[in-house]
């Protein structure tokens, strides 16, 4: 190699290195900050749009932040644009490989596509980081995937360990009425009530458990429970498809 060579490959490697370390400076990240933080904000509101220009140029000062390929992720969702939000959950589990969150919503856009076992693996990952702050919603979407694969055994494990990692998790109604639909779809309907009752017990407004409650008291004739819950189903939602059914039942029941 000439040593004019030499010298304009040193500049060209001076040049990037340079570039590089303009990129990461302390300024540059706080920059990136300030648009993540309001990028956020706007997400919180519903304003994916507003959201992505914040975070687009968040990005172009910082782009190895995980954050906030994780937000834009969540943004081009809420856009209903998916292709793009799994590109972005992808790019920011690459930068940090523990970020369990990003695993998490990776998961749910696997599940919403019926790709039940990649759902579990990303799910599966984000529970490999023992410091994940929640790691019962994890467990509640892999629940859901297994019952989707209609491995009910697995299901419901799933449903117990979510409840045993946050007894006093928000998603406790939730849990119980799919616990329940489990049963229900094993034609146990005895066991089924058990959990829909715990269900409404939690949370009264949960429409679709409350019709599955009635459809269980009408298939062990109890008539008089059946026709309670449908009247509630009715009382709640009467314009909706499960309000519409629960009419039907009700006329059946005379």
């Amino acid at each position: 190699m000439t040593i004019i060579n030499k010298t304009s490959l040193f500049f060209v490697c001076l040049t990037i290195l340079l570039c590089s370390s303009c990129t990461y400076t302390p300024w540059h990240r706080e920059q990136s900050e300030l648009f993540l933080n309001k990028g956020i904000s706007y997400i919180g509101a519903g304003q994916y749009n507003s959201a992505l220009k914040e975070l687009l140029e968040s990005e172009k000062y910082y782009s190895g932040n995980p954050k906030v390929h994780y937000y834009l992720g969540i943004s081009y969702h809420g856009k209903g644009m998916k292709d793009k939000a799994i590109e972005e959950f992808k790019e920011a589990i690459s930068l940090d490989e523990n970020y369990s969150e990003a695993h998490n919503f990776l998961g749910t856009l696997y599940l919403d596509s019926g790709l039940w076992d990649q759902a579990i693996e990303e799910f599966e990952e984000a529970l490999s980081n023992h410091l994940y702050d929640t790691p019962a919603m994890a467990l509640y979407n892999m629940a859901w995937a297994y019952y989707s694969k209609k491995d009910y055994n697995k299901a419901i494990a799933k449903y117990q360990e979510a409840l045993n990692a946050d007894p006093r998790t928000t998603l406790r109604p939730q849990i119980e009425k799919n616990m329940g639909l489990i049963y229900f779809d094993q034609d146990n309907p005895l066991e089924a009530i058990r959990h829909f009752k715990k269900s409404v017990e939690l949370d009264p407004s949960l429409v679709d458990a409350q019709f599955l409650l009635g459809q269980c008291y009408f298939r062990t004739e109890d008539n008089k429970n059946a026709k309670k819950a449908f009247q509630t189903v009715v009382r709640l939602s009467p314009d909706s498809s499960f309000g519409r059914l629960a009419k039907n039942y009700l006329q059946s029941l005379k």
